[in-house]
């Protein structure tokens, strides 16, 4: 699938759907992908007004904004969402905005010590990589396999109980077939970045 479809695909989603932020991300995402910075910042807004705590929407519209010539902008937004990203543990996004924050030469805030670790997880409990709560976890992985044994690891039973929802609308608003291999890795895609994985 092309770019072009990519975001025909992704716009009728977040069309049928205005508060789904999944097709919003995904919108904004592959609008990034295809150089059209101008208009990924509508999509990645709307993202983070659904969702303030979706630290990769951050990253992308930071992206966007500098790349349309709002470094200010692109600060702002990146800095703010280095403090989401922290705040919830979310280290590969919170390093990849502080990266892109000292290129553009903005102030990289301070790393909280309340950052969830593999060492802190076991001691404290279960943290879930999408919400950033403790708990429930689910009580057995949904699939088998190496991603059913991740979102076991790190998906709360509410977040997951939100994906099938969600899962539901991506199926049938980008009329997937999960027997065809380019449409599952499709599904799989949408579902670790709901989930963020």
């Amino acid at each position: 699938m092309d770019a072009e479809q990519r975001i025909v695909q992704f716009k009728n989603m977040a069309e049928a759907d205005p508060d789904n932020e999944l097709g919003h991300f995904s919108l904004g995402k592959a609008y990034v992908e295809a150089g059209q910075h101008e208009n990924a910042l509508a999509p990645l807004r709307r993202t983070l007004e659904l969702n303030p705590g979706y630290s990769r929407a951050y990253l992308l519209l930071g992206q966007a904004q500098q790349a349309v010539g709002g470094t200010d902008d692109a600060v702002a937004t990146l800095q703010k969402g280095f403090e989401v990203a922290d705040k919830r543990g979310d280290v590969m996004p919170r390093n990849e905005i502080g990266e892109l924050l000292k290129k553009l030469g903005g102030a990289v805030p301070a790393v909280t010590e309340s950052v969830t670790t593999t060492a802190s997880v076991a001691v404290e409990g279960f943290h879930c990589s999408r919400c950033g709560g403790a708990g429930p976890a689910l009580p057995e992985r949904p699939f088998k396999g190496e991603l059913g044994e991740q979102i076991l690891a790190a998906v709360c039973a509410g977040c997951w109980q939100q994906w099938i929802g969600m899962g539901t609308k991506v199926i049938n608003e980008m009329r997937l077939q999960l027997n065809i291999d380019e449409h599952q890795e499709i599904y799989d895609q949408q579902m670790k970045e709901f989930l963020s994985l």
